[in-house]
């Protein structure tokens, strides 16, 4: 609900989360293969978050090693794990991210078997991308992101290269990743509760029951997501499901899921969020404007939050609640 008569306000979009103060209520999502999108498009990230002072989340199928973004990380990296089965790898996967400056670790388990994604299985696509007359005429009419790739080389998930180097020409749905990793349970959560000394957010809930007892293992904080609804075709909206797990617990949550814009970010907030992550917007910001991108996006996220906060007489985000307009 708008306010009215509240006189000027002077928003301040500073948010603390996990014990840091953090420039506003919003950070990267992370995405797989973001180098795809723009080459070096990871580094990219994870420097304009560093210089904005918000999270970035790099995702375990990236394009660049952990080791690649050392240096231009900031105080909140965090590093999005898709489970190992191998207890080997997983020991050196969370040596090296620790190792790398994630000082964050995000544990994703809402992606127990791969989906179908059967628009990217009709559309041919595979891992590293297979060289098509069809992707050729795309390539030519993007001369920019063509010389910008030509300078990297054909973009592969290359810290899961270092565990499984052979595996090459895997359709989309059946990459390397997926032979890597496992459908973890709750005695896999409560081994790396054990093992990684940092943060730990769980990411892929929508159920309450689960929330409660993943706030029992020791997580520091719950991550609503349906993973982009690309995942299960009946899995609830993010938004939806919100309200009735921050009825149950009391940990930070975190959303993301259909997010557009700095009002969507509000009403998170109004409905139990702690804090919210964008993952296509930012991949669009290169798309469209290369490495100027995630900054312009900054720019435009902190006038969109400011504005409407103004309309509803606020001045930090966490009071969007007192707004809220709550059904008969």
């Amino acid at each position: 609900m708008p306010s009215v008569l509240h006189g000027e306000i002077t928003p301040d979009l500073t948010t603390r989360f996990l014990g840091e103060d953090l420039a506003m209520p919003v950070g990267i999502a992370p995405v797989g293969m973001s180098g795809m999108v723009w080459p070096d498009a990871e580094k990219m990230l994870a420097r304009a978050a560093a210089t904005a002072n918000i999270p970035y989340a790099i995702s375990t199928v990236a394009t660049q090693k952990p080791e690649d973004l050392t240096g231009v990380l900031g105080k909140q990296a965090w590093f999005q794990l898709y489970p190992p089965r191998d207890p080997d790898i997983r020991r050196d996967m969370l040596s090296r991210i620790k190792a790398a400056g994630f000082s964050t670790l995000i544990l994703t388990v809402d992606v127990p078997v791969g989906s179908r994604r059967e628009r990217q299985t009709r559309s041919g696509l595979t891992t590293p991308p297979r060289i098509t007359p069809r992707l050729l005429a795309q390539i030519a009419i993007r001369p920019a992101w063509a010389m910008a790739m030509a300078g990297r080389g054909m973009p592969r998930m290359r810290f899961i290269d270092d565990y499984m180097p052979d595996t090459k020409g895997l359709p989309s749905n059946q990459h390397a990743g997926y032979l890597l990793r496992t459908s973890p349970d709750w005695s896999y959560l409560d081994w790396l509760r054990d093992h990684w000394k940092g943060p730990l957010i769980v990411k892929g809930v929508l159920d309450p029951e689960a929330a409660k007892r993943i706030e029992q293992a020791g997580a520091d904080a719950i991550w609503v997501s349906n993973h982009a609804g690309r995942q299960f075709d009946a899995a609830p909206a993010t938004i939806e499901a919100l309200p009735e797990i921050r009825k149950v617990v009391k940990l930070p949550l975190v959303l993301d899921g259909g997010v557009e814009g700095g009002l969507d970010v509000l009403r998170a907030l109004a409905l139990g969020a702690d804090f919210v992550m964008m993952g296509r917007a930012w991949h669009y910001a290169l798309a469209a404007l290369g490495r100027d991108g995630p900054a312009h996006l900054v720019s435009i996220l902190k006038s969109d939050l400011e504005a409407n906060m103004g309309q509803l007489g606020l001045t930090r985000p966490n009071e969007a609640v007192s707004r809220l307009v709550q059904p008969d």
